[in-house]
């Protein structure tokens, strides 16, 4: 048992006099309310899509790009562990999941040459340029750092979305698919999250959909300063923060008996 099921064993939190966010007035009984800051956000589940972010070997494993190229992904074990308690709950409630996968085709024609200003910053490509034996090794399809990790992976009528900058509505099909599925309401989750979480969540906010991110399902590229940093912006710019204990009580108890 993780220590988020011991922690549900616990009385949900209540939620008293709080303001709650609503797209349109209530208007069905599918409606569920979830505790999260600033303020409680109200959303029907059939009209919500759990985002699952760029969970690879890249990001998230030892070896991996983000390890490789100097940064801590010592931690991100109890991240994947709420992910997939998250995802077991969405699918029980009937809440659409997307995964996404940052990274390119293997010869990084898709990562854009010295006149993108990815071929720049993009720290795998950096870490390649300094050991060329890593050249088509890091977020290169096909290899084992694309992988999504082995915790976390699609069942049927689930959606994987290739992506290749940080924005998962840059040069994908996630806005037409969102918008055929008629959903308005994003759930995050994923790595790193002040990278490629938020700035997906950001342009969500721009093209109108209401981002809520799961901080306990979130890791960050970089110190811890830089999480804090990310869930500010996002609680009071851009959208709302709750967790997965949360999201399961606002969703229901179904995930229970698929999160071990």
């Amino acid at each position: 048992m993780t220590m988020l099921q011991e922690s549900r064993a616990e009385k949900p939190k209540a939620i008293e006099n709080q303001t709650i966010v609503r797209r349109e007035p209530k208007n069905t009984g599918d409606e569920v309310i979830l505790t999260a800051r600033p303020e409680a956000i109200a959303f029907t589940p059939q009209q919500t899509a759990l985002i699952v972010v760029d969970m690879q070997n890249a990001y998230a494993s030892q070896g991996g790009y983000l390890d490789l190229a100097g940064f801590d992904v010592s931690a991100t074990a109890p991240v994947i562990a709420n992910i997939k308690v998250a995802i077991a709950a969405a699918r029980a409630a009937g809440i659409k999941v997307i995964f996404f996968q940052n990274g390119w085709d293997n010869q990084y024609v898709e990562a854009g040459g010295a006149g993108s200003p990815n071929f720049h910053k993009s720290n795998a490509l950096k870490t390649m340029r300094k050991r060329p034996e890593l050249m088509g090794k890091l977020l290169a399809k096909g290899d084992w750092d694309y992988d999504l990790v082995d915790e976390l992976q699609p069942q049927p009528g689930d959606i994987v979305l290739p992506k290749p900058r940080y924005s998962g509505f840059f040069n994908t099909q996630l806005d037409s698919l969102l918008r055929s599925y008629g959903i308005h309401h994003l759930v995050f989750t994923g790595i790193a999250t002040n990278v490629c979480v938020e700035s997906t969540l950001r342009d969500g906010f721009f093209l109108e959909y209401f981002g809520v991110v799961l901080e306990d399902a979130t890791h960050q590229a970089g110190p811890d300063f830089a999480q804090k940093a990310a869930i500010y912006n996002i609680e009071t710019f851009f959208g709302w923060v709750s967790d997965v204990r949360s999201f399961c009580d606002a969703v229901g108890d179904k995930s229970e008996q698929n999160a071990a």
